[in-house]
């Protein structure tokens, strides 16, 4: 599907076009937007539009990392977009030159939707030519990255809370699939940062004073997400050994009850023992009242046991535990 968006030579802001309306140069500028596009909407790009071949091919490839290339004619870019439902980065590819914008894109994005509606409803905006538009692209792919972040960040943060209260091992395992999204966040935002410096860095792209205020302000974005990202994955380090110790202690209070309980019933183990032996010269067998007195012997060593660790504050550990 091929959308566009241009401003006449009259000042006057058009909306879908055609392609061959282009040839007639009555335009300052223009925007095409190419989606989810079939075989000979890919081939626009090298039959009308000419573009370099190598563009071209990163354009028709899987992902590419973001970049930015410069050609003779025009200025590549490779943007990612994040899909919050899948979690996996989207490409857009972005084709600047002097008048002219043109994007390139397999998936739905509502990035270029709410770009395309900005520039239509701002006199001011659509009037700064075609680096506005691409400020527009751009911008709106940053702000979408947000609000995803936002969302892990409170859902770390009530983790976190409830983790001192109870052990939830679904909380935990949500925990690590979140950690994947961090990383696979961060080998989206990263590049992106670094593009928006090598853009700003760029002599080809020639930016006004203005034009580069815009800029920077999405590359300070960029740089605040990056932070996020590193704060929120040593968040889910801390509640990761936070769990850690959670199940050190319960660990620990499980092999202290079975400690106490081994340590009481051995001593009464080798009396049992010993009385199961079936020698004819054992004098407590004969008598009447040998059973009911090793019963008493027996409970007095475990109480007896049982006073000396509590006198040696066994149970006080435990309680702490």
């Amino acid at each position: 599907m091929i959308r566009t968006i241009g401003v006449t030579t009259e000042h006057e802001l058009v909306k879908d076009f055609t392609l061959d309306e282009l040839k007639e140069n009555l335009f300052e500028w223009y925007w095409v937007d190419i989606s989810n596009p079939s075989i000979d909407e890919q081939n626009l790009l090298r039959d009308y539009f000419q573009f370099h071949p190598l563009a071209i091919e990163d354009c028709l490839h899987d992902l590419q990392r973001p970049k930015l290339d410069n050609y003779d004619r025009h200025t590549f870019f490779v943007l990612h977009t994040y899909n919050e439902k899948t979690m996996e980065a989207e490409e857009l590819d972005v084709f600047l030159g002097g008048n002219f914008v043109v994007t390139f894109h397999y998936d739905e994005m509502h990035e270029l939707d709410e770009a395309r509606e900005r520039l239509v409803h701002s006199t001011k905006t659509w009037q700064r030519g075609s680096m506005q538009a691409l400020y527009q692209i751009i911008d709106k792919v940053v702000d979408h990255y947000f609000p995803i972040i936002y969302k892990i960040e409170d859902y770390l943060n009530e983790v976190e809370d409830d983790m001192s209260r109870h052990y939830d091992q679904f909380s935990m395992n949500r925990v690590f699939e979140i950690r994947s999204d961090l990383l696979h966040l961060r080998r989206t935002i990263n590049p992106m940062r670094d593009l928006l410096y090598r853009m700003l860095a760029s002599s080809r792209l020639n930016f006004s004073q203005e034009e580069r205020t815009y800029f920077e302000d999405i590359y300070d974005h960029l740089l605040k997400l990056s932070e996020m990202i590193d704060s929120n994955r040593e968040l889910t380090a801390d509640i990761r050994d936070s769990n850690m110790s959670m199940n050190s202690s319960r660990m620990n209070r499980i092999m202290m009850t079975l400690t106490i309980v081994s340590t009481v019933f051995i001593p009464l183990t080798f009396v049992a023992g010993v009385y199961g032996m079936n020698f004819e010269n054992m004098p407590e067998l004969s008598w009447s009242f040998g059973y009911f007195g090793v019963l008493l012997f027996m409970f007095l060593i475990a109480g007896g046991m049982l006073t000396w660790f509590t006198y040696k504050g066994w149970f006080k550990l435990f309680k702490s535990h």
